[in-house]
Order: C-alpha cells, then sequence, then structure tokens
C-alpha cells in the first residue's frame, strides 16, 4: 500500500498560524473521557478546561479550511456550543478529543459555505478564499496556498490534515469520516494535483 512521502509543502512553515495556535492533536491530554464526563455531572469548569486545552488547535484547522480569520472563529465558537448540546455524541472508543472536534468544526465551516453559496452569485461562490494576511505576505507561500485552495474539497482537506497539521492518516481518516487507505490514495493524488499546479505557474511566469 501507498505511504505518503515526507510532507513536500514544509514552506508553508512560515505561513503557520501564530506561534500560539498549536497543531490538531499536539495538545496531550489523557483524561478527555474523564473531563467530558466530569462535564456531563454538572462541572463547568471541565468544559472550561476542554475549551481552554482545544479552542487554539480548532481554531487553527478551521483556519486553514476558510482562509478567514472571523469565519474560523465563527466556526470554533459554534463547535463548542455544539458540544455543550451534544456531549454524548463523543466516544473515546473512536479517537481523542481534538481529532472529534475539528471533525465538528469541519462540518460547520461546511454548513455555513453551503449556506452563504446559496446567496452568491456562482462565480464568487467558486471563488477560492484569500489567504490570511501572514501568508499573503509572502509570494511564494501565497502561490502555494492558492494551488490548495484550487483543489477539490475532500483533497485540499487531506493535505491540511496530513501535511499542514502533520496528523497520521487514523487521526485524519477519524475527522473526515473514511478509510486510511481512502486517505493516502487522496493524499497521493493532491500532491501530484499541487505539484501540476505549481509547476505550470513557474512556466507561464518563466515565459
Amino acid at each position: 500500500m501507498w505511504r505518503p512521502p515526507t510532507p513536500f509543502l514544509k514552506q508553508l512553515e512560515g505561513a503557520r498560524a501564530p506561534a500560539t495556535i498549536r497543531v490538531v492533536g499536539s495538545v496531550q491530554e489523557p483524561l478527555d473521557s474523564h473531563l467530558v464526563d466530569r462535564f456531563r455531572n454538572g462541572d463547568r469548569e471541565a468544559f472550561s478546561v476542554i475549551y481552554r486545552a482545544y479552542q487554539r488547535c480548532v481554531f487553527r484547522f478551521a483556519l486553514y479550511l476558510t482562509g478567514d480569520r472571523e469565519r474560523a472563529g465563527e466556526a470554533t465558537q459554534e463547535t463548542f456550543v455544539w458540544l455543550i448540546h451534544h456531549l454524548s455524541a463523543f466516544d473515546p472508543a473512536r479517537g481523542d478529543l481534538a481529532a472529534f472536534l475539528c471533525g465538528v468544526a469541519r462540518q460547520m465551516v461546511r454548513r455555513r459555505r453551503r449556506e452563504e453559496q446559496k446567496w452568491l452569485p456562482l462565480s464568487d461562490a467558486a471563488a477560492g478564499a484569500a489567504p490570511p494576511p501572514e501568508i499573503a505576505e509572502n509570494q511564494e507561500t501565497a502561490e502555494l496556498w492558492s494551488a490548495l485552495a484550487s483543489l477539490p474539497e475532500r483533497y485540499r482537506e487531506t493535505v491540511i490534515l496530513c501535511d499542514l497539521e502533520e496528523l497520521s492518516g487514523e487521526q485524519a481518516a477519524s475527522i473526515l469520516g473514511c478509510a486510511v487507505g481512502t486517505i493516502w490514495s487522496r493524499l497521493h493524488r493532491a500532491h501530484e494535483l499541487l505539484q501540476r499546479k505549481l509547476l505550470s505557474k513557474k512556466v507561464r511566469c518563466s515565459l
């Protein structure tokens, strides 16, 4: 079975969100299940601990998906509000809380995007989001962002999770709700498409 190569999008390192925003899965919280149980039993401080532990990584993931800090913030807030009312949906046997919350954030982003596209002209609805300021400042990383934004959603999400967030195939599969083999297949295809797009741009610029 094909395995992903060392991420080739390391050029985006300088374009990542500020250092205070940690990558998905970097927060090591061995007491996810314990905290959730405490909150179920009425311990509000437990939810505060969950929010402080995972708010930044959820925001970061939403930022990569949307390219917009305001929308990423809204998706993050909606994710934790949803968690308050659907706490029973988290099953620690199926994965960690970080992956679960990012899966929820993904659905929030997709739902809001569908709602917005109902009212946008087709040309606007199809347009990719502008990169965040810290990405747009660098031409090379902005070009990478543009190429990434032009990918079909299933490929773009896989690259964000596996290359930018450096999650395992199992974690990405949990978030996207598919098999691990599908993750590797999508990532391989996404790399091919990105390389073509970036190479094509270099050729046009050299003419």
